[in-house]
């Protein structure tokens, strides 16, 4: 019995160490930009600049609530409120959503102009760190 709570407790620090996760904004390591503030990113990812193309997470991905809790100081169901309203009146297209962090990698390192957001752990030297999630 003692093992079984052991393991327990191991599996209930790895799920919480999960929860919170290191989140970080990148971009292609041949970009430009060196930090960007968080205010900058929030308004790309919330449609208000086009400085960048945000490339988003996906709705599983407990990365994605995270970014968006810290960046933009918004939780889902108002970046869902808010993405609709822009998609209905024409005035801008969402972020093109992936299924993994490694696809985010992937996606934004094959393009300078792009930029996404990962777990610090999938951070490789493809992309640089240009803001940290706090």
């Amino acid at each position: 019995m003692k093992k079984s709570v052991v393991l327990s407790f191991a599996g209930a620090l790895f799920h919480l160490s999960a929860a919170y996760a290191d989140t970080v904004v990148i971009v292609s390591a041949k970009s430009s930009a060196t930090t960007m503030t968080a205010e900058q990113v929030s308004q790309i990812y919330l449609g208000k600049s086009t400085a960048m193309k945000p490339i988003d997470n996906s709705e599983k991905s407990p990365v994605r609530s995270q970014f968006y809790t810290k960046v933009t100081g918004k939780d889902e169901a108002q970046i869902k409120a808010i993405w609709s309203k822009l998609v209905f009146t024409g005035k801008a297209t969402p972020p093109k959503e992936l299924p993994t962090s490694a696809d985010v990698v992937k996606a934004v390192a094959t393009d300078p102009n792009s930029i996404g957001y990962v777990d610090k752990s999938a951070v490789d030297a493809s992309v640089k760190v240009i803001l940290e999630a706090k």
